[in-house]
């Protein structure tokens, strides 16, 4: 096994100087496992792109609620009031969705014929693109929802592009911490949009939602010029013949020369891993679901995972949660609650960094959708018995419904906290360390895919089924939650400390999923195999 190279102080110190959001625990965290220069480059490159989701999906939910957004995109009512249909809701909210889906298949052409670093150059340029005709918008509501599947495709390329390069560049030993720190820029996202809704939303004019809005253009910015320290995979760079290229590359982000034994032995085995998994001619998407290496499995996992994460209820809060609560009667603002559920959110996600390899990813899953359930369930009964129909004045409220409001809050946070530290970041690490480099690009495209379909489901219905039955929607998460948990237990093996050619192993061996943890390979690694001069040892064992 490849041998850690230390990190210098001078690569930690200009790490934390281009770093974004986060930097210090990060870059703290990565020097502590022995990470290199350009992998803490690369990182806080890609951790961008997370953030950029985790805003977008923020702002969106106090927009909703701002008197000139309403007046400019919603309907005047009888009364002369103007409002927010459900429809409108669902149209605005969903668009960027819909983007996300489109864009998560899109970059699985083009992460191969454009490279990953030339596929994120291309995509973060969409995304900008898309925010700047939201943010020029006046009155047209059509002009916003174009804006918002604009930059939906950007969204979701990248989101597909983030686990397909760190599963191919990221120490075994760091990658499902790594890819939980994406996480934690989901949620930081989310929680500086709360925070500067909460101070813009009292502004009279157009400016309350433009400036939240438009504020996307910087992170996009910022992201276009960080392309100048992200290095192309190494994988991609043998994949396609670029053998020179990747050896420089792997020296990069090791921190040693291009002729160090521990770069030879590097491209050695990803060389042979390769031309292994190449030997069929060019993958195509049916190959996702072949027999071959249990690849249906694989694929079927990284889908579900994806969709059980989406149906679980923590983004109803966020897409919703303003309009939610001001049916709970709290006494407080629903931009003061949201932003304190943003805040929660965020030390939820930080455990992550330590459960994700202590606890491993099937127990992080199981626990998560335990309690996850119970809050769920808690917030559906008490919600529909004790709060008071939605639009009932604050001084109509009775006892009951306040002490009603009160428990829902606070099941409420419980659930947003218990999501950030377990289903939150574990099926993107899930996803990014399931495939061979082979359909790796079309099957993590798939599972973001996924992802962004139901999450499109999700905006688009949520606001007419609260309408129907209110609180009781969260019954619809429960009961995914329940549904989650037992498919984790039967489906999802564990994968904690292994490399993706391990990760290969394991599905081919056939052990039950509920039998994986503590599972050891028994392969030898292509180093071993050119020591020995054979090449038998990659035959199935």
């Amino acid at each position: 096994m490849a041998r850690d190279v230390p990190t210098s102080r001078r690569a930690v110190l200009l790490a934390i100087f281009i770093a974004f959001g986060g930097s210090i625990l990060v870059t703290a965290i990565l020097c502590s496992s022995n990470s290199s220069l350009q992998e803490v480059r690369g990182f806080h490159i890609h951790t961008i792109k997370r953030f950029l989701f985790g805003y977008d999906m923020g702002v969106i939910s106090g927009c909703l609620i701002m008197p000139d957004f309403i007046r400019r995109f919603g309907q005047e009512g009888m009364d002369g009031q103007y409002y927010l249909s459900s429809s409108r809701q669902s149209i605005i909210v969903s668009l960027l969705s819909a983007g996300t889906f489109c864009g998560a298949i899109a970059q699985a052409f083009t992460s191969d014929r454009l490279g990953r670093r030339g596929s994120i150059l291309f995509w973060s340029a969409i995304f900008t693109v898309g925010v700047a005709i939201q943010t020029g918008t006046t009155y047209s509501l059509v002009q916003l929802v174009i804006g918002r599947y604009i930059a939906g495709l950007g969204v979701g390329s990248l989101s597909a592009i983030v686990p397909l390069y760190n599963g191919e560049t990221a120490p075994k030993a760091i990658r499902g911490t790594i890819l939980v720190i994406y996480q934690v820029q989901i949620i930081s996202g989310i929680f500086l949009s709360y925070v500067l809704e909460l101070g813009s939303h009292t502004i009279k004019n157009s400016a309350s939602w433009r400036l939240p809005i438009g504020l996307q253009m910087v992170w996009g910015i910022i992201l276009l010029s960080g392309m100048f320290f992200l290095p192309e995979s190494p994988r991609h760079l043998l994949g396609t013949g670029r053998s020179n290229e990747a050896r420089k590359v792997v020296a990069e982000l090791n921190g040693v020369p291009e002729d160090d034994p521990l770069v030879i032995e590097i491209v050695e085995e990803l060389d042979f891993a390769i031309r292994a998994e190449n030997e069929g001619g060019k993958a195509t998407w049916l190959e996702c679901f072949s027999t071959r290496n249990a690849l249906w499995r694989r694929t079927i996992n990284g889908m579900m995972l994806q969709f059980i994460q989406q149906l679980n209820g923590q983004n109803f809060y966020y897409y919703y949660g303003d309009t939610f609560f001001q049916s709970a009667g709290a006494g407080l603002s629903p931009y003061i609650i949201q932003t304190v559920l943003g805040a929660v959110s965020v030390f939820g996600t930080l455990p992550a960094l330590y459960f994700i390899e202590a606890w491993g990813r099937r127990k992080s899953l199981l626990l998560g959708a335990a309690a996850q359930a119970v809050c769920a369930l808690i917030v559906a009964v008490v919600g529909y018995t004790t709060l008071a129909p939605t639009g009932t004045p604050t001084s109509a409220l009775t006892a009951r419904n306040r002490a009603g409001g009160d428990v829902v809050i606070a099941f409420a946070v419980f659930q947003v906290f218990s999501f950030g530290t377990t289903w939150g970041p574990t099926p993107w690490v899930y996803l990014g360390e399931s495939f061979p480099l082979r359909v790796r690009p079309k099957s993590i495209a798939l599972g973001s895919a996924t992802n962004w379909f139901w999450n499109f489901m999700l905006s688009f219905f949520s606001p007419r089924i609260v309408d129907r039955i209110g609180p009781m929607i969260m019954m619809v998460f429960f009961g995914m939650l329940v549904f989650g948990y037992i498919y984790v237990y039967f489906a999802i093996p564990e994968t904690k400390g292994l490399t993706l050619e391990e990760v290969d192993e394991l599905y081919r061996s056939g052990i039950p999923p509920w039998r994986s943890v503590g599972w050891q390979p028994s392969e030898k690694h292509h180093h071993e195999v050119h020591e020995k001069g054979t090449s038998d040892s990659v035959e199935k064992p």
